[in-house]
């Protein structure tokens, strides 16, 4: 009797348990379930520069999350200058695991830690989205005898200080493009005279007036002069021609200069130590952004590239452009 009343009742009594059990189970599993994130306070757009490229482009993806309510909370736009983005992105890193706080980088994130300017490498910020890419140019004025890349190769082999250089910073993404130009010319880069200005105002002067003989700057900085006859540009750093206004533009390949340059990226980052669920909601936000007509339509006026990764891709993209700036750096004798 004993013997069946454990039969009987012992498969009973289990189910029971394991029911008693159920609800525990899944409330542990609920509670293991991030919920999806989104900005509770107002957000910050960083851009290093007032005007331009990086400061339009940050403007614009601010007015469609906005206009879009893909953000629904208060967003503005901070300028933050000094030290060719490094104040910017001293700024990022006060807000560590702070989603609120994004910052439009540039190549300036690389090689402000490679000739010692900072401290901070790129691996210290979240990457979020690749942007754009934006071509360097190598443009003189109209009345300049250089007509090519062909002709600046051949003055620089006759003799590399007839030449000079207008550039924002020595050691930056516009000089490593012109450097990687003159060595695919087969001249030495190092051979380059350099002459720093603080912006491309400064430089675009000093070019018209003939202070200079070459300005190395990002197409849409020359593309005014271009159009107006005032300057001509030798040639552009890219993987192939330009459409629209850059059209008639030959690249560096095109003339035998076998190099693109190093690519002058734009992309959102926000401070390390970001969580899984904050990066997907930029993820989304930032991807629907990109496919919007608008971004299309205000980039294309630009003459930008865009050129949209996701977070992942993102941080894949930025390892292999570190690795090709410490190289350039590295033989220019800039990488400290």
């Amino acid at each position: 009797m004993r013997w069946v009343d454990c039969y009987v009742w012992k498969p009973a009594t289990v189910w029971l348990m394991a029911w008693s059990f159920a609800p525990v189970v899944l409330g542990q599993s609920q509670s293991q379930t991030q919920p999806a994130w989104r900005p509770d306070k107002p957000v910050e757009f960083t851009v290093a520069t007032a005007g331009g490229n990086s400061d339009r482009i940050t403007r614009l993806a601010q007015r469609i999350l906005q206009g879009r309510k893909l953000l629904t909370v208060p967003a503005t736009v901070m300028n933050r200058t000094g030290g060719n983005q490094t104040l910017a992105a001293l700024h990022m890193t006060q807000h560590a695991g702070d989603a609120h706080y994004v910052l439009l980088a540039n190549p300036a994130m690389f090689t402000n830690e490679l000739n010692g300017i900072s401290k901070l490498r790129y691996t210290d910020f979240t990457p979020l989205a690749l942007l754009v890419i934006e071509s360097s140019v190598l443009a003189v004025r109209g009345a300049s005898p250089l007509k090519n890349m062909n002709d600046l190769a051949e003055r620089l082999k006759a003799d590399p200080d007839s030449v000079s250089f207008a550039m924002p910073a020595r050691g930056g993404q516009p000089h490593l493009t012109a450097a990687s130009a003159v060595r695919a010319a087969g001249v030495d880069p190092r051979r380059m005279k350099v002459v720093v200005f603080k912006g491309s105002g400064e430089s675009v002067t000093a070019m018209l007036g003939g202070h200079v003989d070459v300005m190395v700057s990002s197409a849409g900085s020359v593309l005014p002069l271009l159009q107006s006859g005032q300057a001509r540009i030798l040639g552009i750093a890219a993987a192939q021609r330009m459409t629209g206004a850059l059209a008639s533009v030959p690249t560096f390949k095109e003339q035998g200069i076998n190099t693109a340059g190093i690519a002058a990226w734009r992309g959102f980052v926000a401070p390390r130590g970001l969580t899984p669920t904050q990066i997907a909601f930029w993820d989304d936000a930032l991807e629907k952004v990109s496919e919007t007509p608008e971004w299309k339509k205000g980039l294309d006026e630009g003459d930008v590239v865009r050129q949209y990764l996701r977070s992942r891709e993102f941080g894949k993209y930025l390892d292999g452009e570190y690795a090709l700036a410490k190289t350039v750096m590295s033989e220019l004798g800039l990488a400290k």
